[in-house]
């Protein structure tokens, strides 16, 4: 059971952030109300154990991506999961799977109900038997037909502050923009015609935590999700929670405040229960929720690592990523990385800028261009619109000149082995576990940029081309599925433990992995480019032995000639001593 002295400690944590957040007075009625929300909620324990570990990797998915007739598509995916990924990963990432009216799920309708076009709770829970789960807290925004949006219009006391009305036309050049979309939308309310404020579209309307009982809403949604078998909850768009007029509304301190809420609130009910931050910004500003190393997020989406590995793998040049990866540091044991290439989203820029020059983030973006990718805008203060994200299939994007499937193969399982190595646990979308292509029938059929990344499949037909070990899909997951595997059976990968990024030259990313007790090492080595690289390296002071290694991958050992070693075009291997 949760001991009393921790919920106590986090009931405290949550009366002092109501403080700072509301002030003395309304406060301490905030605090009263999420006091009584969270001892009325049982204690949580977990399913599949509390820690992490170098075995935990996390498969992106939506919850209707795999179909078969007459059966909801959550057993559906419950059951290919367990079919195919026991062993591969140990978590699944259910994007959406809410009532919702647009946005491919993210203008949510009901934060509590399982749309019925996918299931029921019973599916979500019956995939949680096999797997951590992580569910989407959307609580930026809900959709403009929601009962909450919908009492709104009809002008309800209960809701009526529930959301942002701008009066008059004050200055809001300064709100950060990560859309080509108006800041607010007009609708026509029981009470006038109001100016609502809507970041991501006038179907997503936000949400106002000024007022605290918006927080108090949301505080137990997050419980009902801990109680519903959520090992993981992300927070999407967090960045943008809290609007003060007058700044950028982007990572104001009492965002930052009530993420810290949220996460005394499930240390008091479901301390197993890890938050995830989804902030596409700058990385100094990503990583900023971690808070104090035990205050905030458990774990960010690592941004940089999209771009920085594009780049490197278009280039064929390692020193940026290398740079970037050299800086990464953890502040504290508690803390760590969600590393990830690809997602239902398109690939950030402003992650990448202030690492790679404006130069190459444009190099970025014509290539992209170039492969059929598109480019999505948005924003900037002084009214100017710039590249916002490249929406383009990550296996797509390093298919570049005149290299065939085969070598863009090889570079795409290069690039899935960096960022397996890197420090932190790994999150693999479904379509590049699968070694799906672009769908920009998809982009024409719907209108909307993403959509070149969200093609869902007929199961019978994923089968039949999983089976057939020529093809590209098997290929392609069996490639990614022995990474994966390997990397779970070696301690040097654990979330926690260490990394150092060792000078191989600009054609060779290596970098040394270290397990928390510094027991175990490995070396993992990445040939970037398509000319043969020869790496001479200390082999007895990285892994404690002379030139006999073993090889991971191939489970082989190697008497390595002397300090050098020659690595093939893309190769990959990850060396650990004898």
């Amino acid at each position: 059971m949760i001991a009393s002295a921790l919920r106590s400690e986090a009931l405290a944590r949550v009366c002092a952030l109501c403080e700072a957040i509301y002030g003395d007075a309304l406060g301490a009625r905030a605090y009263e109300r999420l006091r009584q929300i969270i001892e009325s909620r049982p204690p949580v324990m977990p399913k599949h154990g509390d820690a992490l570990t170098q075995r935990d990797a996390m498969l992106i998915t939506y919850g209707d991506q795999v179909q078969e007739p007459g059966r909801p598509p959550l057993q559906t995916l419950g059951d290919f999961c367990a079919r195919h990924l026991v062993g591969v990963v140990s978590a699944v990432h259910i994007l959406p799977f809410y009532p919702y009216t647009s946005d491919d799920g993210f203008a949510v309708v009901d934060y509590r109900a399982v749309n019925p076009e996918l299931g029921a709770w019973a599916d979500v829970e019956r995939l949680g038997e096999r797997f951590r789960l992580m569910f989407d807290a959307v609580v930026n925004h809900i959709s403009s037909q929601s009962a909450w949006f919908q009492g709104y219009l009809r002008g309800e006391e209960r809701y009526r502050h529930y959301f942002i009305a701008v009066e008059g036309n004050p200055d809001l050049s300064q709100v950060a923009r990560p859309r080509a979309r108006p800041l607010l939308t007009t609708f026509d309310t029981a009470l006038g015609r109001r100016a609502v404020w809507t970041t991501f579209s006038d179907d997503q309307i936000d949400l106002n935590y000024a007022n605290p009982d918006v927080l108090a809403e949301i505080v137990d949604v997050l419980l009902f999700y801990a109680q519903r078998g959520a090992d993981f909850i992300r927070l999407d768009a967090i960045a943008y929670l809290w609007k003060e007029i007058g700044t950028p509304c982007i990572h104001l301190p009492n965002t930052h405040r009530v993420v810290q809420l949220f996460r005394a609130a499930l240390d008091a009910v479901a301390p197993h229960v890890r938050l995830i931050t989804e902030t596409n910004v700058p990385h100094s500003e990503n990583i900023a929720y971690f808070g104090d190393g035990a205050n905030e997020a458990q774990l960010v989406y690592n941004f940089a690592l999209p771009p920085l590995t594009l780049h490197t793998l278009q280039t064929g040049d390692a020193r940026a990523l290398s740079q970037w990866a050299a800086t990464l540091t953890l502040p504290s044991k508690q803390t760590t990385f969600l590393n990830f290439l690809a997602s239902h989203d398109g690939i950030g820029l402003n992650p990448a800028r202030g690492i790679l020059s404006n130069r190459e983030v444009d190099a970025l973006v014509a290539r992209t261009l170039a492969v059929g990718g598109f480019i999505s805008d948005k924003h900037n203060s002084d009214g100017s619109r710039s590249p916002y994200e490249m929406n383009v299939n990550y296996f797509d994007a390093l298919g570049f000149g005149a290299s065939g499937e085969a070598e863009t193969a090889d570079r795409f399982v290069a690039a899935h082995a960096i960022m397996f190595a890197m420090i932190g646990m790994p999150g693999i979308y479904f379509h590049s576990l699968f070694g799906s292509r672009g769908w920009p029938e998809g982009v024409r059929r719907l209108g909307y940029n993403r959509a070149i990344n969200r093609q869902k499949f007929e199961r019978d037909a994923l089968e039949r081309e999983l089976a057939d070990s020529a093809s590209r899909r098997a290929r392609i997951f069996a490639r990614l599925s022995h990474l994966l595997r390997a990397r779970a059976g070696h301690a040097a990968f654990h979330p926690f433990g260490a990394q150092q990024v060792i000078a191989c030259g600009p054609g060779v990313f290596a970098l040394l992995r270290i397990a928390p007790d510094d027991r175990s090492r490995v070396l993992c080595l990445v040939n970037v480019s398509a000319e043969a690289q020869l790496v001479q390296l200390p082999w007895r002071a990285l892994l404690g032995t002379n030139n006999a290694v073993r090889d991971l991958l191939s489970g082989t050992r190697l008497i390595v000639h002397g300090p050098s070693l020659e690595l093939d075009p893309y190769e990959v291997r990850w060396l650990s001593a004898p």
